[in-house]
């Protein structure tokens, strides 16, 4: 293992490949600590200590998590990289409704150019936004959750002026991490925005550990440790699997020449989905929330009956009905999400075009069936692993008291362990092209 990292630094291409991607990275860290214009930088630290000593979680926890933090403490990087996320998702399922955005799809790299430019347009739409309503959060003082200090003064001016000022820098700062995750794609070691996710999420583990540790001694520290460990482990495990369909293709004759007999696979992973299904389900759960905070009573009246009732059981996540409601749309996301980016009729027709068949299925609609028959089995099993490891922050909320930003589990895990693992291949492999030796064994 020494030896292959030794090779890498030792081999000046990739070398500079990851110096480039390091400080692409450093700045990108950088831009989360520099404060947005009009913004009361000492108030906003008070108020976020007070609220990570009170344990509150508030309505934008989740986009804190993937902007590293930068969002609560409103710098010029609060947004984060969730724009693009919500706009590559979108742009995916408007592949199902529009079909313009499918033929583009199937046009090959010049389709797929066209795909990015527009979604790059939606990604500053929503940057404005997100950015807007941001502000609009932080000049009520509802930044940090109902529960949080209410006295959190997090604007120096509430002009016209400086809003408009504060929406432009945080929307060019979201513009800028896309170009930084693009630069890294072009220049550094590949998956650019993945490596700038991981980067966000990363850097609120130690945080989040010692949080912890202050208040529930070493003893549970270490324990959450383990129980991490094992968590990493298992989701390695279940990452790395999958169902291998063997493929065989005949052979043809073109003029003096013979093409085909090969044999390969068609893998299908157990979490084909990946990270989407459980961001889809927290985005549904967070919509009583938001609607709880626009329904806030006047002082000397009393809260709505429905209010009451989505707050005590739709809006804290160690409650039961929050838990099952949060776990079954899960599993539902992950059904339709795989059924949108795995199309077995689209598989099995390009499989008849090109001379392949499963062994014992005929090709063309039987294909496509046993297709179908075999990436529902998988999905099954792949929706309840999802299911389970998004409940574990929740569940750490009602045993240890941690925020929802829990570092072992949810969201956070699923991507650490997968952008961890795609980075690590695109290293090894880059060394394989140089050595005959790579990282992995």
């Amino acid at each position: 293992m020494f030896s292959a990292i030794g090779r890498i630094f030792r081999t000046p291409d990739l070398r500079r490949k990851i110096v480039f991607t390091l400080a692409i990275v450093s700045l990108f860290r950088l831009g989360s600590f520099i404060p947005a214009p009009f913004v009361d930088f000492n108030n906003v630290q008070a108020c976020l200590v007070a609220n990570q000593a009170q344990g509150t979680s508030g309505l934008y926890d989740m986009i804190n998590l993937f902007s590293g933090g930068a969002l609560l403490q409103l710098s010029i990087f609060a947004l984060g990289i969730m724009p693009y996320i919500t706009a590559s998702i979108i742009t995916q399922l408007l592949r199902v409704v529009i079909p313009h955005f499918e033929a583009l799809h199937k046009e090959g790299q010049a389709g797929q150019a066209k795909l990015t430019q527009y979604t790059r347009y939606l990604t500053i739409a929503l940057a404005i936004l997100q950015s807007t309503t941001l502000i609009t959060v932080a000049r009520s003082g509802q930044l940090f959750g109902a529960s949080a200090n209410q006295a959190c003064q997090n604007l120096v001016s509430q002009e016209w002026w400086a809003i408009l000022i504060m929406i432009i820098t945080m929307t060019a700062g979201t513009g800028l991490i896309m170009w930084f995750g693009e630069l890294i794609t072009e220049r550094g070691i590949g998956n650019g925005m993945s490596l700038l996710i991981f980067t966000s999420i990363s850097a609120t583990f130690p945080s989040g550990m010692w949080i912890i540790k202050e208040s529930k001694g070493w003893e549970v520290f270490f324990l959450v440790l383990l129980v991490g460990l094992l968590v990493v482990a298992a989701v390695v495990f279940v990452e790395q699997s999958q169902r291998r369909i063997p493929v065989q293709y005949a052979k043809r004759v073109v003029g003096r020449r013979t093409y085909g007999g090969s044999s390969t696979y068609i893998p299908i992973k157990v979490n084909m989905a990946g990270v989407i299904p459980v961001i889809f389900a927290s985005a549904i759960l967070y919509l009583p929330a938001l609607l709880t905070q626009f329904n806030q009573p006047q002082i000397g009246e009393d809260p709505k009956p429905w209010v009451v009732w989505v707050q005590n059981n739709l809006v804290l996540g160690d409650q039961p009905l929050y838990m099952l409601v949060f776990f079954l749309l899960t599993i539902g996301f992950t059904f339709f999400y795989v059924q949108i980016t795995f199309n077995p009729e689209e598989v099995a027709d390009n499989m008849k075009q090109y001379g392949g068949f499963v062994p014992g299925i005929r090709a063309g609609r039987p294909t496509a069936e046993y297709l179908n028959y075999v990436l529902t089995r998988i999905t099954s099993a792949g929706s309840l692993y999802l299911g389970l490891i998004a409940l574990i922050p929740l569940i750490a909320l009602s045993f240890f008291g941690a925020n929802q930003n829990f570092p072992f589990g949810g969201s956070s895990i699923l991507i650490i362990v997968g952008v961890g693992l795609e980075t690590v291949k695109q290293i090894d492999a880059q060394l394989q092209q140089r050595h005959y030796e790579g990282l992995l064994k």
